[in-house]
C-alpha cells in the first residue's frame, strides 16, 4: 500500500508465469483489479468448465492464450483456441468449457466490474 492508503498495481505481468492449475475445479487468478475492471488468468485441466452465468453489469472478454475449448456466449456455442477473443455483453448468459486433453489457457477481462 502507499501511504494515501491505495494499493500499488503492478503494471507489467508476464501471464504465463502466473497460470496455476487445481485438480478440482478451475482455477482463477487475479492478475489486476482495479476500481473499473479486473483482469485475470483462467486455468482449466481437462474435463473442466465455468459454468454458465450472467452478469446485470459489465461485458466479460475471453482471450484465448493457450489450449482449446469450447465458449458459449447465449444460445450460441464455437470452438476457440489461441488468439480467439469471445465477448460476452452484461445480460448475456456465457461459460467456457475444456472438453480436450490438454490445459486451456484464457486471459479475462471485465468491465466495468461488478458491484
Amino acid at each position: 500500500m502507499t501511504p494515501e492508503g491505495s494499493h500499488v498495481m503492478e503494471c507489467f505481468i508476464h501471464v504465463p508465469a502466473r497460470a496455476a492449475f487445481s485438480a478440482e475445479k478451475m482455477k482463477k487468478v487475479g492478475l489486476v483489479d482495479t476500481p473499473n475492471l479486473f483482469c485475470d488468468v483462467y486455468c482449466f485441466t481437462p474435463g473442466q468448465a465455468q459454468t454458465p452465468h450472467t452478469h446485470a453489469v459489465g461485458d466479460k472478454l475471453y482471450y484465448v492464450l493457450s489450449g482449446h475449448g469450447v465458449a458459449r456466449v447465449g444460445d450460441e456455442e464455437r470452438d476457440v483456441g489461441p488468439g480467439d477473443l469471445v465477448c460476452a455483453p452484461a445480460g448475456v448468459e456465457h461459460g467456457l468449457h475444456n472438453p480436450r486433453e490438454e490445459r486451456l489457457v484464457v486471459l479475462v477481462v471485465m468491465a466495468p466490474k461488478p458491484g
